[in-house]
């Protein structure tokens, strides 16, 4: 009966007593691309809260970074927290990140970043944030486990 049963959701049904087990391995599409189709992905919920002291609500909080191909993605503002937020998903784990954020079009220190870098290349120039060592962008390091 449990045969049958597994039968019908599309399972092989366990060997008999006493048979070899095998693991099975999922089988994979022909062309599918080999390993660049294993990458690891994550998401990741960026925040920004207005520094103590400031007036006047901003028009607009974005990101841009080498997750959005420097295409600015706007966070949303959320009044219950007096923050903005936006979940970026599909972040390629494994590296580390460039990023930074915008409000109302100017680079703005992250204090939840994972680290300070030197900018590389003119989208990276094109959101540098001056600071006492130099132009910098914030980083994001990637790793999945």
């Amino acid at each position: 009966m449990f045969r049958s049963f597994g039968n019908l959701l599309g399972r092989k049904a366990p060997p008999a007593k006493g048979g070899q087990l095998k693991r099975e391995t999922p089988s994979r599409p022909s062309g599918s691309g080999g390993p660049q189709n294993n990458k690891q992905v994550f998401s990741k919920v960026f925040r920004w809260r207005m520094p103590d002291g400031h007036v006047g609500e901003p028009q607009s909080v974005e990101i841009v970074g080498s997750f959005t191909h420097w295409q600015p993605t706007a966070l949303q503002r959320d009044g219950r927290q007096d923050s903005w937020h936006v979940t970026l998903h599909d972040i390629p784990g494994g590296r580390t990140h460039h990023y930074m954020l915008l409000v109302d079009g100017k680079p703005t220190y992250d204090k939840t970043c994972d680290g300070l870098a030197v900018p590389h290349g003119m989208n990276e120039e094109n959101f540098q944030l001056q600071t006492d060592r130099g132009p910098r962008v914030l980083m994001l390091f990637a790793q999945t486990k």
